[in-house]
């Protein structure tokens, strides 16, 4: 070989060290599997990093770190007069992903629109069985009842007619389960007999595309070189699976991960003073609670679970659990920044005679046994679930109940709390649009106590009136007005023990740029890079 100029020797040097920078992975330490990667199957954060936020695209976002509505795959929508027909403008030229199990032919269009939310909303629709979980946020959500229909009137252009207004509907359709999929690469899967692909196999349009998954281990990725808002600048995404928010924390120093998820929080000021980390925190729209099963014994008379809120000793809990000034106490479902809050009301008083006495009138037997089901790694909403459950059992032991706890991964706790297998669950929720509605509708309305996805199984005909009239309504203080009575009815009847209302916190390495922290509590690297 002949040897090179100095000048052309040293060029190929930078170009070479070049090449290897841009080729290093993200690494992002994460705190459970994904369930899999048809989003529109699932509910929980973990999943929705792991496909909407990653693979795919929809409609309409969320503006980085606000929960204000940009373009997406529409550059523009018309809304009628009479709030009930959506006209969206779609993008051309957006090109779904190629990979060695599916080369697409043609780009995005609005048969990929109408087969994405027709296969949800038409029983009729070929894929619309072919999911054994069915699909509960839009089913949770009422979106069966509340679209007419979805229609196109040209390649580009997607009508979607309500059956009634909705105060909430673009934010809505900025969320994880509208979700655009590849109707040519489902056609294909289809005729293949392969649908089961579509969970393991995704095809998206978004700015990663979807390498291997193992599973409690990595999820791989590699960046979109036609991703329509450009290439995202880490050449590879990995999300590296660790339940132990102390073993993320350890990952993060010895650079393994570039970003640690959900550090605990009296572990921030320790990250704050090295010089090698740096966090991100915000005032999420987040909830830590625990549902009481009301179609269970003892659980369904409301005296029984207005004793156990009395023997709950939330302060303590939050201060233990959070840090001091990390978390507000909760008192009603949804964050104090939110409409509707009601702040009349108030945490049941501290008052473990009372809630004695409340148990003996609804004839609980002393040493009765409830069940806790808990995760087993921490997260946002609970940084140590074991500590949390012994904690409340604790507690409970004082007014003679025997609280058992079963901890489980987070995928078996979410599917066995569907079943309503548990007196207990201890959980968490994420807003995912900035309306009180995605707290409510999912998580408390009588929809979702039928799906399994409303864990408290609660179902108030009062509260849903209101909920429901209160989507349908434009005016800002009259939705507030309807809200607050709504919470005043969840107050009364005390499906839950509301926890915390806590900050989010990210942990990254000092050179890791272009991560922006979410109140929805969304992760999305596309514009994160590695210095």
């Amino acid at each position: 070989m002949k040897s090179l100029p100095l000048r052309a020797a040293l060029a190929a040097l930078i170009l070479g060290a070049a090449s290897n920078l841009a080729a290093r992975p993200l690494v992002v330490c994460t705190e459970a599997s994904p369930e899999g990667f048809d989003i529109v199957q699932y509910t929980t954060a973990v999943t929705a990093d792991a496909s909407a936020e990653t693979i795919f695209n929809r409609l309409v976002d969320f503006k980085p770190g606000t929960t204000d509505i940009e373009p997406a795959l529409a550059t523009h929508w018309d809304i009628s007069p009479d709030g009930l027909t959506y006209t969206f403008h779609l993008r051309e030229g957006v090109k779904f992903h190629t990979t060695d199990y599916f080369k697409p032919t043609r780009t995005l269009n609005a048969d990929d629109v109408l087969w994405s939310l027709n296969r949800q909303l038409r029983t009729d629709h070929p894929w619309h069985a072919k999911t054994s979980v069915g699909y509960p946020y839009f089913e949770s959500m009422a979106f069966k009842d509340l679209l007419k229909s979805v229609e196109k009137t040209d390649e580009h252009t997607v009508v979607i007619t309500l059956t009634r207004p909705e105060a909430p509907f673009l934010r809505d359709m900025a969320m994880a389960f509208t979700s655009i999929y590849s109707a040519e690469y489902a056609d294909q899967l289809l005729k293949a007999g392969n649908t089961a692909d579509l969970n393991s196999k995704p095809i998206g349009t978004g700015p990663f595309i979807f390498q291997r998954y193992n599973k409690d281990a990595q999820v791989r990725y590699k960046a979109n070189p036609d991703y329509f808002r450009g290439k995202p600048p880490s050449d590879t995404l990995v999300f590296a699976i660790a339940t132990d928010n102390n073993v993320r924390l350890q990952k993060l120093r010895a650079n393994e991960c570039q970003v640690a998820l959900y550090p605990k929080p009296d572990d921030v000021p320790a990250i704050k003073a090295d010089p090698t980390l740096k966090v991100a925190e915000i005032e999420a729209l987040v909830t830590g609670y625990i549902a009481m099963n009301t179609q269970h014994k003892y659980l369904s008379d409301a005296r029984v679970r207005r004793a156990i809120n009395m023997a709950f000793d939330r302060q303590t809990h939050v201060d233990q659990l959070f840090g001091k000034g990390n978390a507000l106490v909760a008192v009603n479902p949804y964050p104090p920044t939110m409409i509707g809050y009601n702040t009349r009301n108030q945490s049941p008083p501290y008052d473990l005679a009372k809630a004695r006495a409340l148990l003996k009138e609804a004839g609980v037997p002393d040493g009765a046994v409830l069940t806790l089901f808990t995760r087993n790694g921490g997260g946002p909403t609970n940084p140590n679930p074991r500590l949390s459950a012994e904690m409340l059992q604790a507690d409970l032991a004082k007014i003679g109940l025997r609280l058992d706890i079963r901890v489980m991964e987070w995928a078996e706790m979410l599917r066995r709390a569907k079943n309503g297998e548990a007196d207990l669950v201890s959980t968490g929720w994420a807003g995912d649009n900035g309306d009180p509605d995605n707290f409510l509708t999912p998580l408390l309305g009588c929809e979702a106590a039928k799906t399994g996805e409303n864990y408290a199984r609660w179902c108030n005909p009062r509260f849903q009136e209101l909920i429901t009239r209160a989507r349908e309504v434009i005016d800002n203080d009259e939705r507030a007005r309807l809200y607050s009575e709504a919470l005043a009815v969840y107050d009364e009847d005390q499906p839950w023990i509301s926890m915390a209302h806590p900050k989010m916190f990210t942990a990254m390495r000092e050179n890791v740029e272009g991560y922006v922290i979410n109140p929805l509590t969304n992760n999305n690297f596309a514009t994160t890079k590695v210095k």
